[in-house]
C-alpha cells in the first residue's frame, strides 16, 4: 500500500511540473494535469499489482516506476492537446465577438 502511496504523490507532482512547463497553461486549470495523472498512474498502479508485479524478484520497479511515467506521460499528453484545442478555440470565438 506504501507504493500506491509514494505513487499517487509522484504523480500528481509530475503532473503540477508539466503545468508549470506548459506556455499555455494559463487555457486550462492547474489541476488537470495533476489529476490526469493521478488516475492514469493509480489505475496502472492497480492493473500492474493485479497482474502480480508487484513482489516478483527482479519484477518489483514496475508498479513504482511505470504508473508515474504513464501518468506523466498522460498528462503531456493531454496539455498538448487541450493547449492546442483550447487556444484554437478561443481564437475563433475571439475573431466572431470582433467580426460584430
Amino acid at each position: 500500500m506504501l507504493s500506491l502511496i509514494v505513487v499517487a504523490i509522484v504523480a500528481v507532482a509530475a503532473g503540477f511540473v508539466v503545468w508549470a512547463n506548459d506556455k499555455r497553461h494559463t487555457k486550462y486549470g492547474i489541476s488537470v494535469p495533476a489529476g490526469v495523472a493521478l488516475a492514469v498512474g493509480m489505475l496502472s498502479w492497480i492493473i500492474f499489482m493485479a497482474a502480480g508485479f508487484g513482489y516478483q524478484p527482479g519484477l518489483t520497479w514496475i508498479p513504482w516506476v511505470l504508473p508515474v511515467v504513464l501518468g506523466t506521460a498522460a498528462a503531456v499528453a493531454v496539455v498538448w492537446f487541450l493547449g492546442r484545442s483550447r487556444t484554437r478555440h478561443d481564437t475563433a470565438r475571439l475573431t466572431a465577438v470582433l467580426r460584430l
